[in-house]
Order: C-alpha cells, then structure tokens, then sequence
C-alpha cells in the first residue's frame, strides 16, 4: 500500500512565507512615496507658510535663480534625482521591479534615516530664521547664519535631505533608487561648490571666509576652506 506525505514548504530562518516577501516591498514602497510626499509638504509648504506668516515673505527665489543657466541646470538636476528615488523607484517596485538587495534591516534602517532626515531638515530650516530662502538671489543680502546647527556643519539643510534621500532609497532600494541618490549627491555637491559659496563669499567676504574655515562643508571638520 502506498502512503501519500503532503508537501509542507519549509524556509530558512527569517526568511518567511512567499506572501510575507512580495508584501514587504510592497508596503515599503507605499510607506515611500507617502513620506516623500510628506517630507515636500514640510519642507516646502510648511516652512513657507511659516516664513510669510514671519516677514511677508514666501522667501521663494527661485525664478532669479533660474535667471542663472549654472543654478539653474543644478536645480533640474536635483529635481530628476529627488523625482527618481522618491517617487519613480516606489512606483516601479509596485509594477514589480526587483530590489538590488532584499533584507528587513535595510528597509527599517532606510525608514528611521527618512524619518530623522526630514525632522532635521526641518529643523535646521527654521534655524535659518528669516534668513531661510529657497534658491539664490545674487542681488539679495541677508544675515549669515552661523549658530545652532549651522555652527556645526555649513549646510545642515542639504546634509539632511541627503540623509532623507539615503533613507528613501534604502526603503526601495532599486537601481532607479540608486541612480536617483547619485543624482541627489552630485546636485547638492555642484550647489554649494559652484552657487552658495561663491555667493556667500562675494556678500560676507572675510566674515564668511573665517566661518567656512573653521566649520565642515557637509560634515563636521571635513571641507573646511583655507
């Protein structure tokens, strides 16, 4: 006589059963473009209801900065590159495009740098006070901000983005995630190095010269100029 045994799927430790895995990246991705959406929501419509509620002005200057065909390329730059990993990489993972690497660590890890990079970056924009401007007006003047954060690195709001967009891609990690990380990265080195510093220079001169060598571009102690 013979027996008949079912067939009982048997996985490795922590790996799960096939529903857990296809719904992992699936609420990852979800979980991804809601934050993205929030993280613009914050950064962008609630830092300029905040500064026109402050000084009568929305601090937007953006359209003289486009006026520079330099700023100008930089922001579309940065603009495909927040596009990509924020909201093109989450849509192709839900249409079924694979991760580069599949690990719960990550992801969790990805959501926690999101979430503290958005709440920096934040943070670090109100720091700016009414100094806060989104683009640069080469004919405009304002306070150099050297205290609270910025006392501890240069730009502490663009080293928050990137730790969000770091997070954002860990998330979903992908190769447009990727691709949109390196664009990210490369726009916020070429603002600073080619827009921001010239500019401080040229409106603080020596009081921006003493600031820029003592504290870090990016990171503490490191990019400091001579």
């Amino acid at each position: 006589m013979k027996r008949s045994f079912a067939r009982v799927p048997i996985y490795l430790p922590g790996e799960g059963s096939a529903e857990a895995r296809h719904g992992r990246p699936t609420t990852m991705a979800i979980t991804a473009l809601i934050l993205f959406i929030a993280f613009l929501a914050l950064v962008a419509g609630a830092r300029t209801w905040i500064q026109v509620r402050r000084t009568g002005d929305t601090g937007d200057r953006r359209e003289a900065a486009r006026r520079d065909p330099v700023q100008r390329r930089i922001d579309g730059l940065a603009a495909a590159g927040a596009l990509a990993l924020g909201v093109v990489s989450p849509v192709a993972a839900l249409a079924g495009l694979p991760p580069v690497v599949e690990s719960s660590p990550v992801e969790v890890g990805g959501l926690v740098l999101a979430l503290l990079g958005t709440a920096a970056t934040f943070a670090a924009q109100l720091a700016m006070g009414d100094s806060w401007r989104a683009g640069v007006d080469p004919g405009e003047r304002t306070t150099l901000v050297t205290s609270g954060p910025f006392g501890v690195v240069r730009n502490p709001i663009l080293t928050a983005v990137l730790i969000t967009c770091t997070g954002l891609t860990l998330m979903v990690p992908t190769v447009v995630g990727l691709a949109g990380l390196a664009a990210a990265v490369v726009a916020n080195q070429l603002l600073v190095r080619l827009v921001e510093e010239p500019y401080l220079r040229r409106t603080h001169g020596e009081d921006y010269l003493r600031y820029a060598a003592a504290v870090g571009r990016f990171v503490p102690g490191v990019g400091r100029l001579r």
